[in-house]
Formats: C-alpha cells, sequence, structure tokens
C-alpha cells in the first residue's frame, strides 16, 4: 500500500464513540421485565453474545440458542421486533438523560476534522435512530451533519464481519479505501473495515478489551492518547501514523 494523504475517517458507534454497550445491557433487560420474560442478561452473558452484532440478530441467536417460542404462535420475527423496539426506546431515554459521554479524544478529534476539512462517516451495525440519538445528547443536535456518510444498522444484507457497511459508507463517500482511516473497537469491526481494504486503528473498549486485534494499524487505549502533545492533536497523530502504515495484511 502506498502512502497517501488521509482524506477521511470511519468511525464505528458504540464502544468506539461511546461506552454504549452497559446502556444497551440495562436496555434489553428492562425490555424482557417488561414482556414478562424471566432473562436477565448479565455482563458476562452479554459480552459472550456480542458475537453476533445486530440487536435484533443477537435476540433471535440467543432465543434460539434457549429453545424459546414466542407466544400465541407469534412469528419469531415480529416478536423479536416488538422486543428490539422497546428496548430502543429505552437506550434512548438513557440518551436523553445524559446517562453517557464520548470516549476522551472523541469530541477533540470531531473538530479537528472538521477545521482540517478530513470528511467523516459512520459504519455501524445499530440503528440510524441510535446513531442520531447519541450524536445528540453528546454534541448536539446539528451533530448529525458533521458527517459526509452514515451508514447504518440494516442497511445492509451482511453485518460485521462482512465489510458490506464499510463498502456502503466508501460508496456514499466517492473514496477509495486507500485514503481512508476507519477508528474500530472489536475484532469484529477490524475485520469489517480490513474486509474492505481500509487501515484500521483500534480504541479497545470494557466489552472487547480481550479480543484479537492482528491486522490492525494501531491499537491504542483511546483516541486522546494518541496525542504526543498538546500542540501535535489527535489529528495529526492518527495522520502521521497513517502515513507509516506500509503494507498491511486482511
Amino acid at each position: 500500500m502506498t502512502a497517501s494523504t488521509l482524506e477521511a475517517i470511519i468511525f464505528d458507534v458504540d464502544g468506539t464513540l461511546a461506552e454504549t454497550e452497559e446502556a444497551h445491557r440495562h436496555a434489553f433487560n428492562r425490555a424482557f421485565s417488561e414482556h414478562s420474560l424471566n432473562w436477565r442478561w448479565s455482563k458476562a452473558d452479554y459480552k459472550r453474545l456480542l458475537k453476533t452484532t445486530g440487536g435484533k440478530e443477537r435476540l433471535s441467536a440467543f432465543i434460539t440458542e434457549i429453545g424459546f417460542s414466542p407466544p400465541d404462535g407469534q412469528p419469531l420475527n415480529a416478536f423479536v421486533s416488538d422486543l428490539h423496539r422497546r428496548k430502543t426506546q429505552h437506550y434512548a431515554a438513557s440518551l436523553e438523560g445524559g446517562a453517557l459521554g464520548l470516549r476522551p479524544g472523541v469530541a477533540e478529534l470531531i473538530d479537528e476534522c472538521r477545521k482540517a476539512g478530513v470528511r467523516m462517516a459512520i459504519a455501524t451495525t445499530t440503528s440510524l435512530a441510535n446513531v442520531t440519538g447519541l450524536l445528540a445528547a453528546t454534541l448536539g443536535g446539528e451533530a448529525i451533519g458533521f458527517f459526509d456518510a452514515i451508514a447504518a444498522g440494516d442497511c445492509v444484507r451482511a453485518k460485521k464481519p462482512a465489510p458490506d457497511i464499510y463498502l456502503q459508507a466508501l460508496d456514499a463517500l466517492g473514496l477509495a479505501p486507500g485514503v481512508c482511516l476507519a477508528i474500530e473497537d472489536s475484532s469484529l469491526g477490524l475485520k469489517a473495515a480490513r474486509g474492505a481494504g481500509i487501515a484500521t486503528l483500534i480504541t479497545p473498549s470494557a466489552y472487547t478489551c480481550d479480543d484479537d486485534f492482528t491486522g490492525a494499524l494501531h491499537v491504542t487505549p483511546s483516541l486522546a492518547a494518541m496525542a504526543k502533545s498538546p500542540e501535535m492533536g489527535i489529528l495529526a497523530a492518527l495522520s502521521q501514523c497513517f502515513g507509516k502504515r506500509g503494507s498491511l495484511s486482511g
């Protein structure tokens, strides 16, 4: 891979922009309780279930695993959709209540990209409503407009670790993968971005710190940790890292 200028950064959302997974887990458990289901996902349960990307897909996998049949002969897809819709409402309420903040360095990098003219996009398996809710709660209602492309939720058939969501973002940006950098927190996200040919920086989250990040351009505790000095800034550090990426294996 030849050196080239960094033109766009593509962000994952859950675990990358913010440590959202605990809020998602609690929202699932509230929805279960409301539906009189005796399911309670512990942190250990949820870490295992996160191997299936997408909330509805995660629910379907769990239901299949335990051999549960929806009541009154309700089709599984309809049952999952109803349950997930209520879960999403609980998650939205936690966002509106100010329960979540961005991870260190995220807001600073977004600001630096806007000032420098580096384009930004989002590639995530979470729903568009969850994306807009998180951005509005942390950066303000206008924040969705900071991004040139939003690839979210069910806009592609195959979710991460398939590369489809990143290919969708690249298509929306009109850019080649070699001028973009993905920022992810998980091995599944890394596989998705690398599958699309995009160099990937990893900021492990609470639920992914034990993942295998082989193939990542760089692994750092947070975006804030990338800045070697206040004068350098996070974007400059990322650009320097990107320029040294050399040849990455898929």
